[in-house]
């Protein structure tokens, strides 16, 4: 019997009760692949983390990022909250860590992560994404829209076509033309389980532009069948949505930083802030940050 640590914390929010609910095992090392599985399962948030000692002792940890129906290579909120929960604490398995710079081993690369202060507060975290901004298949906004629950002409393909983007984990990022649309939107049966399974896509972030707003885009994320009918703030598909809009920025080099609002709809109002750099031409790197509030710790054993 394996008595196991763990801590939730809420992520891109200032408040309790806000941004993205995460649970972080700290002490998962010795677990099976199937039994992290079942622990998310279990926890049934949008992601469970489980902390492992590094394979190099020159980084952090290694951490494995699990949704209720599948391990993800790379994830945004896991990350931020999982770096607020370890840099509190300033030790893992035993060994003190760094409180301002943590390196995880994903599989997707390697995470750095840069804290964040208030005086002497560790408040939340900056990542930078492992891999570089990339992007993939497009759709047919006609078959996108029956898989969101829009309409053909609720879908803006002006900048660009649905596309598949990453830095690390696939979306299918699609922008829409209205804040009715973007309310209206939702998984449906029609098409969906095509979208939301093509190669190896995450789920569809569906965006809406809002300059002189509050942030600069507003956005929902659906990812149903890996057990995530909708995300409270999902950091993986924001920052390569944010590589997107620097590849599309006519400009060759470029400092590119947005603000970005999820889970309105929700009611857990999340925001992040992202950042591209561009030269050349070309999207060399892309963070995201965020603030962290602890909520919950305890144990649990396992058979």
């Amino acid at each position: 019997m394996k008595t196991l640590e763990f801590v939730t914390v809420d992520v891109f929010t200032d408040r309790q009760f806000g941004g993205n609910p995460l649970a972080i095992v700290l002490n998962a090392d010795g677990l099976t692949t199937d039994e992290m599985q079942s622990i998310a399962a279990e926890f049934n948030l949008s992601e469970t983390t489980f902390v492992l000692p590094p394979k190099d002792p020159a980084n952090t940890a290694e951490v494995r990022i699990f949704v209720p129906k599948a391990e993800l290579p790379f994830a945004g909120h896991p990350n931020i909250g999982t770096a607020y929960a370890l840099a509190r604490s300033g030790r893992v398995y035993g060994r003190d860590i760094s409180r301002r710079v943590l390196r995880f081993e994903e599989k997707a690369g390697l995470v750095k992560l840069e804290m964040a202060y208030d005086g002497d507060e560790i408040v939340g975290a900056k990542l930078t994404a492992p891999q570089k901004f990339s992007l993939g298949e497009t759709f047919a906004p006609g078959a996108v829209a029956d898989a969101c629950g829009l309409m053909e002409t609720d879908i803006c393909s002006e900048r660009h076509m649905p596309t598949i983007a990453s830095c690390g984990t696939p979306f299918l990022l699609v922008e829409v033309k209205s804040i009715e649309a973007l309310a209206r939107s939702g998984p449906s049966a029609g098409g969906a389980g095509q979208l939301f399974g093509a190669g190896a896509n995450t789920g569809i972030l569906v965006y809406l532009r809002t300059p002189g707003g509050e942030t600069d885009i507003r956005a929902r994320m659906y990812a149903p069948l890996k057990g995530v009918p909708e995300d409270p703030a999902t950091g993986s598909a924001n920052v390569a949505l944010t590589g997107l809009c620097a590849h599309l920025d006519p400009a060759k080099d470029l400092d590119l930083s947005i603000a970005i609002a999820q889970g309105i709809e929700m009611g857990r109002p999340s925001l992040m802030l992202a950042t591209a750099t561009k030269q050349n031409g070309e999207v060399q790197s892309t963070t995201i940050s965020g603030t962290c509030v602890a909520m919950m710790e305890g144990t649990f054993r396992l058979r």
